[in-house]
């Protein structure tokens, strides 16, 4: 018998329908035509174990018996798993193949083989098992994948590098979350100061913008406008200081001296506008793509102040509940080419279960294709994408059909034209100085005839076509007051972005480079946990759209090496990472790399006393637990 094991239900059901018939379903497996079965994980069935079953002493927190260290790593079955676990142990009692089908990534290769190697499968079995790579649960391509399945022992690098990350994100939580709320306890502070290798430079963004914007000043500066009399109209162009003028500007290049505008403006007045350049041209503006999970949560709490937890919540009960779309914890934006076929179905199941969308569902070109169906861009699962499941309208909660609707309508652009756009630029010289105007106007609205603002409200008016040489009186010069504004307090939505694009904020620019090429800080389906631990924990607080540090966060972020708060160590780990999984560096030197930043972290928090920003923390209410570790152990982050 072979057994097949998928990482989740929804796979192994998609593996069985494509195996002969008839079926028979049993508990936690699938029994196919020819006697094979198909079985499934629930996500990782497996957990760490707490620091207590590797020594008693662990149990009570104490700065002196840091660092935590472990030499034989243990597991047990997660709670909700320990059944699933079971039927699958049995059932690889009678198999005699094993196919390792967990979902084409590193922590899928990790998820289905560190359940083969909790149950304690022999060697004959491992050396032969199969690999199973599926990105598309459609038929098709599940049947192309079962034609070209691999040796498991070819990804064995992918597991140790996932495993490597598992045990680091452990340690390095474990280590300074207790390190540091032991050092809050001795100034008073009765929560738990929880650090982890994503959320605390997550945490530190926020602590950061929250300080920019309350230290913020705010300063005077100027733009000044050239008044510029054509045929039909008047044309305003916005001065552009030269080299000569540098002095007078800010770091962001804005006029910080009203005289020398008032100067410019008076030198301007009834002086001949020069076309140096006459620019027309038209543009045009593809459909955005078909959502990936953070892509979703963005858009949702700006559109309808979702938070990114609700947003995952809604979007499982779509899939799990409702079945009425693709697999929602996705990190890509593309869709198979598989999929263009089911375009027809997809698109009547949306006008089904919105039938406010049968007008978008009618004005799309189903022969159009975008760039979105692209085999190569399609990850471990392709784009977020309604499936051709209808449900009554009525089946969905009000925020279930917003999200849908959200998802729907992406999935619609894609077969809608390119918006279409003038766009205009003029270039003047009037004495010395220089003008520039710009306009760009919405011809065709193309796939923006779906959103639901409407798209004129964008454009900016058009510009006459002038002649270059043509001179153009100047009627004056026009001078706007302005005031600098302090940074945003970040929203889910933007904190969000920044966690996708956490690039930007790495001290070592030679670091970028490496963070641009992963998905940033978290994952997918980490990242919404992560600013929901932080807000449970009490570093950060919501009000109303915004995120916002509290004085337990500052004082943490502030008592932290800075290499803690900020986002290059991740990206020193995904390079090490990444190398792990393409044979070129090991897990040994890996984690003894860790092991000396442990120890150097850990020694400078009990060497250093209570750092003085966490001095005046305020008290909470809920105590810190520090004999009932098991508890609290549950609750310290791998992250």
């Amino acid at each position: 018998m072979r057994l097949y094991i998928a990482e989740k239900p929804s796979l192994g059901r998609a593996i069985a329908a494509v195996l002969p018939k008839p079926h028979r379903n049993g508990d936690g497996h699938i029994v196919v035509g020819n006697g094979d079965v198909v079985t499934w994980c629930i996500g990782h069935l497996l957990e760490q174990v707490e620091p207590e079953a590797y020594d008693a002493r662990y149990q009570r927190w104490a700065l002196s018996d840091l660092p935590i260290r472990v030499d034989n790593w243990q597991l047990k079955p997660r709670k909700g798993g320990a059944k699933q676990l079971q039927v699958i142990k049995k059932l690889l009692k009678q198999a005699t193949d094993v196919v390792h089908a967990g979902d084409p990534d590193r922590e899928g290769q990790l998820l289905v083989d560190e359940v083969l190697d909790y149950l304690k499968l022999d060697d004959a079995r491992r050396h032969s098992a199969r690999r199973l790579l599926i990105s598309d649960l459609n038929p098709a391509a599940v049947t192309r994948a079962l034609k070209g399945m691999k040796s498991n022992r070819e990804f064995a690098p992918l597991s140790v590098s996932a495993l490597a990350r598992s045990r680091a994100d452990w340690l390095y939580g474990m280590n300074l979350s207790r390190a540091y709320t032991l050092l809050g306890q001795q100034a008073g502070y009765r929560g738990v100061l929880s650090v982890g290798r994503v959320q605390t430079p997550v945490l530190g963004l926020v602590v950061r913008r929250d300080e920019a914007i309350a230290n913020f000043v705010a300063k005077p500066f100027y733009q000044l406008d050239a008044l510029i009399e054509h045929d039909s109209g008047v044309i305003r162009a916005r001065w552009q200081p030269s080299e000569a003028c540098q002095r007078w500007l800010d770091e962001e290049g804005r006029l910080l001296s009203r005289g020398l505008a008032e100067n410019v403006a008076s030198r301007i007045a009834g002086q001949p506008a020069t076309v140096v350049t006459s620019e027309h041209k038209e543009s045009s503006q593809a459909a955005p793509l078909p959502y990936s999970l953070s892509a979703l949560q963005i858009d949702a709490n700006k559109a309808f102040g979702m938070n990114a937890q609700e947003v995952l919540t809604l979007a499982q009960s779509l899939y799990e509940k409702h079945k009425v779309i693709t697999y929602p914890r996705s990190d890509c934006r593309y869709l198979p080419k598989d999929h263009f076929a089911e375009a027809g179905a997809v698109t009547q199941a949306i006008a089904r279960c919105l039938p406010e969308l049968d007008g978008a569902v009618s004005g799309a070109d189903l022969k159009r294709r975008s760039r979105a169906w692209n085999d190569s861009k399609v990850t471990a699962h392709h784009a977020i994408i309604p499936t051709p499941k209808a449900v009554a309208p009525h089946s969905l909660s009000g925020k279930e059909a917003k999200l849908y609707g959200l998802i729907a309508r992406q999935y619609l652009m894609q077969f809608y034209p390119a918006a279409q756009y003038a766009e205009s630029k003029l270039v003047f010289t009037i004495g010395s100085g220089h003008f520039v105007a710009k306009g760009k106007v919405l011809r065709q609205p193309g796939w923006r005839a779906l959103l639901p603002k409407k798209p004129e409200a964008e454009s900016r008016a058009t510009l006459p076509e002038l002649a270059p040489g043509s001179q153009w009186p100047c009627r004056g010069g026009e001078i706007k007051d302005c005031m600098t504004e302090p940074p945003k307090a970040f929203t889910e939505a933007t904190l969000l972005q920044a966690m996708t694009g956490i690039a930007r904020f790495v001290l070592d620019d030679t670091l970028k480079g490496i963070l641009r090429e992963t998905d940033g800080l978290g994952t997918e389906a980490t990242r919404a946990g992560i600013l929901e631990l932080l807000c449970k924990r009490g570093l950060l607080r919501r009000e109303g759209k915004t995120l916002r540090s509290t004085p337990s966060g500052q004082g943490l972020i502030h008592a932290l090496p800075e290499q803690a708060s900020y986002p290059d160590m991740t990206a020193h780990w995904e390079r090490k990472l990444q190398d792990i999984a393409e044979r070129e560096y090991g897990y040994a030197p890996f984690m003894a790399d860790l092991d000396q930043r442990l120890l150097a972290l850990v020694t400078q928090a009990q060497q250093g006393g209570v750092p003085p920003s966490l001095r005046n923390l305020p008290a909470v209410a809920r105590k810190a637990p520090v004999r009932r570790r098991r508890k609290t152990a549950k609750k310290t982050p791998s992250q």
